[in-house]
């Protein structure tokens, strides 16, 4: 009787454990399927750039960079842009020359590296963009510096060009190209401070420029760091994308190594998003927090301060990790964090499916050792909004307010909150604002409201009304002034 049981209960275990398996590699066979019947890949998917910037090219200086550059745009344009279909000659495809994407439309083309210099400027400032960008993503805030410091905005490996760029990139590959960057604009300096600001991955990659230095016992480069929506940490889900790739590599189907195949009409941000990018930003980030993890208190005193701007939904990085796994484990140094709250107005309040602010705010046994901020309404029957200072008490999970500064800054009625992309570009913004007065011959994204029926549209209506711009982008740059000048000590 015994053997009898023990022979079924195996027999039991096996079948589920097949069972299982069977579920699994259905599961993978359908998600394979639907994943490669998407569109086809376009020449931009497909064609390989020699002239790319890796961490081992033979390069040893910026201008050497440059140099690289040109080569690379030469090879962009007769690779691509002299071998298109007529086929997929689209009014809004930014390879078609002079499309309505083209980004020859602009007085400057945002997808290269930029330098302004100034002579006897009294600082720096190294603009680093995100994942899939082109410098144009810091075209706003270079505008602002202008005539007022030496500017390098740079363009990283793998964009600008094609997005085929992003399936083979590496993070160090960005590093080695901020390494350049950087080396640069303290030569050009002499000794004046250089302050960095970057958004999302151009944050991670800064930050991990100073980590980097600082756990080989070196002194950091920078006199202060700026971020914006930095990718501090990403969704869990992000673990997989490397899985996705290798077994789109196997089994030799191309589109599996694509989260998304679109119509490329951003005439400086790619719309396709290479599976392997998000692997990049994924990696970055852990190298980051291991090294902060790493460093012994007096290691983290050397973190050039930080001033930080979030908002509190961000569908692309980890808010939480900003808070949580940068800010709590600074010691006080002057770092400061701007959380931009949701529109609370009341009948915005009443759709909220969540509420990310209780999580966010922090929680630490003592007072905040850093300058916190929160932009929100200052009640629920007005758009209007001011800025408070938070801290949050020990044992409480109330906020406490310090002081509070009414703006003259609202939100737009039609607006609920920030996107992962917004904080950096003002209202008036000549691609992703609500401007309708510019050169009728180039596309305006930012004001496309488009409305009808689902399934029609080639760009999906989830991207369409993702908020592009931000209402309080003067506020921006006013902390970022009154951040630079208090740390002008070089």
């Amino acid at each position: 009787m015994k053997a009898i049981i023990i022979g079924s209960t195996k027999h039991l275990f096996l079948a589920a454990f097949y069972a299982s398996v069977g579920i699994l590699v259905a599961l993978l066979a359908t998600s394979i399927y639907f994943l490669n019947a998407r569109p086809d890949l376009s020449l931009w998917h497909t064609t390989k750039l020699k002239n790319e910037f890796r961490y081992n090219t033979k390069i040893t200086d910026f201008s050497e960079y440059s140099a690289l550059e040109d080569k690379l745009f030469a090879e962009v344009d007769k690779k691509v842009r002299q071998k298109i279909p007529a086929s997929e000659h689209s009014p809004v495809n930014r390879y078609v020359k002079n499309s309505l994407s083209d980004p020859i439309h602009w007085s400057q083309n945002w997808n290269r590296s930029f330098e302004w210099p100034k002579k006897e400027a009294a600082f720096g400032v190294l603009l680093l963009h995100g994942m899939s960008d082109s410098p144009y993503a810091m075209s706003n805030v270079a505008a602002h510096f202008k005539g007022k410091a030496h500017v390098l905005g740079l363009r990283f490996p793998g964009h600008g060009t094609l997005p085929s760029g992003l399936t083979e990139l590496y993070w160090q590959d960005l590093a080695a190209a901020v390494n350049l960057a950087t080396a640069h604009m303290k030569q050009q300096l002499k000794g004046k401070p250089l302050f960095v600001i970057g958004f999302s991955t151009g944050a991670a990659v800064a930050l991990n420029h100073e980590l980097e230095l600082i756990n080989q016992h070196k002194s950091p480069d920078y006199a202060g760091m700026i971020f914006i929506s930095p990718a501090i940490g990403l969704a869990p889900s992000a673990a997989v994308a490397r899985w996705q790739n290798w077994i789109g590599q196997l089994l030799g189907l191309d589109k599996l190594q694509w989260n998304s195949i679109q119509v490329e009409y951003d005439p400086f941000k790619y719309m396709s998003f290479a599976v392997n990018a998000g692997d990049v930003v994924y990696q970055l980030a852990l190298r980051n927090q291991g090294l902060l993890a790493g460093l012994t208190p007096v290691q983290r005193e050397q973190i050039p301060s930080i001033l930080t701007f979030q908002s509190v939904v961000d569908a692309t990085v980890s808010s939480r990790a900003v808070v949580n796994t940068l800010y709590q484990v600074l010691p006080a140094k002057g770092h400061e964090l701007v959380l931009f709250d949701m529109n609370r107005t009341s009948i915005n309040r009443n759709m909220m499916l969540n509420d990310p602010l209780p999580l966010l705010l922090p929680t630490v046994p003592d007072s905040v050792h850093y300058r916190g901020t929160l932009i929100e309404n200052i009640n629920p029957e007005t758009t209007q909004v001011q800025a408070r200072e938070f801290a949050v008490l020990p044992h409480q999970d109330a906020q406490t307010s310090k002081n509070i500064t009414p703006l003259t800054l609202s939100w737009s009625e039609d607006v609920y909150a920030l996107s992962h992309v917004a904080i950096l570009f003002a209202k008036d913004d000549g691609l992703y604002g609500l401007r309708n007065d510019t050169d009728k011959r180039r596309i305006q994204i930012g004001g496309a409201a488009a409305r009808g029926e689902r399934g029609v549209l080639s760009v999906s209506a989830a991207e369409m009304l993702r908020q592009k711009w931000n209402p309080f982008f003067p506020y921006v740059l006013s902390r970022i002034d009154q951040y630079q000048a208090a740390h002008m000590q070089p």
